[in-house]
């Protein structure tokens, strides 16, 4: 990788003002030990062409982007530090006299960074400087957790995705200006604002819905048959997307069909923005609803050090707490104690945990009764090796698989319940009380009988599931809970760069030191 193309103007601040920088800080720390945290070789990828030579070193917008992250800053801010302030200038080797660079250099390098072999870096480099500390070594301990990111768009209705997607196909599809021109007559697309309608009319919004999804369908149907690049490919995908999740067929007063309405609901996974379409309507909880997208989160409890993180979009069982729960562990090579709350809690989750040899603290998900203050599953007596259930008034029946279910064992009573002097403290059904018996039945309810029964498991779990709650309030600190980028891949990068910055500062406090060649930790606090 060739050398910086510039050169550092004014005196070296760190050399020259080093008394002025605060001691103990990620400031002086950058500026002290940057080179061997992020060293040149470190970013030879990102770099590859002999005949050019980098404007800023990599290294300066390494440590650039992780102040930034940490001080939850734009690109313009970002700039405006590293060009009045010392500490700043200091931390990234910039002279007392230089105006730094162009924001936009930050957005380059992060998006080199983000499309790279090596996306995260940053954040596997403090690793590598937490695994040379042996600061976790004897830990054995990693709690799990999750929460909402706020997009960085505004969410858009139904009317205002399809008007933007039909713009993107005109902006980047060849010809498809001129099919709009004779097909698409519910709007003026080059009108930016919304349609002229009455809003409080619902029969107008129902017209207006109806006559912008078949504008929709004419354009994509009379686009010329041609080959797509990668930006028209994705307009085409995205109109496609959003005329048709948010509406339904639907008859007129007249009995027509060939109608659209929208629909009752909402659909699953839906796209909320064509500005983003990654990002998702997130429920954290049944209640509460936020836009954006999810950070995952595993964490040593007692240092508060982050082990691993994750961004995905809200939806989808592969983006669940458990599923990514899983991955977040995955290179961990020691048994564990494993701490998470009821969304880690599932079957499958639990027996690969299991199997991987780790002590589980997951707080199971709580039985809901067929009926109020009734009979839950561990009230009944299952036998799933004999395919034996028994239930509270001594009936048993066997487990069968439904058909075409390989995933799950149902065990019905059926006339047993009739006449039953516990009916009504087992089920309203007509036909009788049904059991579902899931896979890894006898895993979980084992785990619930320790949560209800076991002091000690109790304690451990009140003592170190609560410091992963200070993480995530670290992690969401300064304004980071809305993020500043778009897209699952970007805002993914920037969430391993922000935890990095964190573990960092972290280190720092716990006394963190390079001598001797090697990564230390002060006596007394190590």
């Amino acid at each position: 990788m060739g050398e910086w193309a510039g050169e550092t103007v004014g005196p070296d601040v760190w050399e020259t003002c080093r008394e002025l920088i605060p001691a103990g800080s990620v400031f002086a720390f950058l500026a002290e030990h940057r080179g061997v945290l992020f060293p040149a070789e470190m970013f030879a990828d990102m770099y590859p062409s002999a005949n050019g030579r980098p404007s800023m070193p990599p290294q300066i917008l390494a440590a650039a982007i992780t102040l930034q992250a940490l001080h939850g800053l734009s690109d313009f801010e970002t700039v405006q530090e590293l060009r009045c302030d010392l500490r700043w200038k200091a931390a990234c080797g910039l002279g007392l006299h230089d105006m730094a660079f162009d924001p936009s250099l930050l957005a380059y390098f992060r998006r080199r960074l983000a499309r790279s072999v090596r996306p995260n870096r940053v954040f596997e480099a403090v690793r590598e400087v937490v695994q040379a500390t042996v600061v976790l070594k004897g830990k054995h301990r990693r709690a799990l957790d999750s929460t909402v990111l706020d997009d960085a768009v505004a969410t858009q209705d139904t009317v205002t995705q399809i008007i933007a997607a039909i713009r993107a196909v005109i902006r980047e599809v060849p010809g498809a200006a001129e099919v709009v021109a004779v097909q698409c007559t519910a709007h003026n697309y080059t009108d930016p604002g919304k349609p002229r309608i009455a809003w409080n009319d619902e029969q107008a919004r129902a017209d207006l819905v109806d006559a912008l999804v078949g504008d929709g369908l004419r354009l994509l149907g009379h686009l010329p048959e041609q080959e797509l690049g990668e930006k028209a490919a994705n307009a085409v995908g995205l109109l496609a997307l959003v005329a048709g999740q948010d509406v339904e067929p639907a008859e007129d007063s007249d009995g027509r069909d060939g109608r659209w309405r929208i629909t009752r609901g909402t659909a699953y996974d839906r796209t909320i923005s064509t500005v983003d379409p990654e990002s998702r309507h997130v429920h954290k909880t049944r209640t509460h609803q936020q836009d954006g997208y999810k950070a995952h989160l595993a964490i040593e409890p007692e240092t508060g050090l982050y082990t691993a993180v994750a961004l995905t979009p809200g939806a989808g069982p592969e983006h669940h707490e458990a599923a990514v729960g899983l991955a977040l562990l995955a290179d961990e090579d020691i048994p564990l104690d494993v701490f998470g709350d009821t969304a880690y809690s599932t079957g499958d989750a639990r027996h690969s945990l299991d199997h991987a040899g780790h002590r589980l603290f997951l707080k199971p998900a709580p039985l809901r009764p067929a009926v109020p203050s009734g009979f839950t599953l561990d009230d009944f007596a299952i036998d799933t090796a004999a395919d034996l259930v028994t239930c509270p008034a001594g009936h048993t029946v066997p487990l069968s698989a439904p058909s075409g279910r390989h995933d799950q064992r149902t065990a019905s009573f059926k006339d047993l319940c009739t006449g039953c002097p516990l009916r009504e403290r087992c089920t309203k059904a007509k036909a009788g009380r049904v059991l579902t018996i899931r896979p890894h039945h006898d895993l979980q309810a084992a785990a619930r009988h320790q949560a209800m029964n076991d002091p000690a498991w109790q304690a451990d779990y009140r003592r170190w599931r609560p410091p992963v709650e200070r993480a995530v309030a670290w992690l969401v600190h300064h304004g980071n809970r809305r993020l500043r980028y778009r897209g699952t891949i970007a805002n993914n990068t920037w969430l391993h760069t922000r935890a990095a910055a964190l573990n960092l500062r972290r280190l720092i406090n716990l006394g963190l030191t390079h001598t001797g060649g090697s990564w230390q930790l002060a006596p007394a606090t190590a």
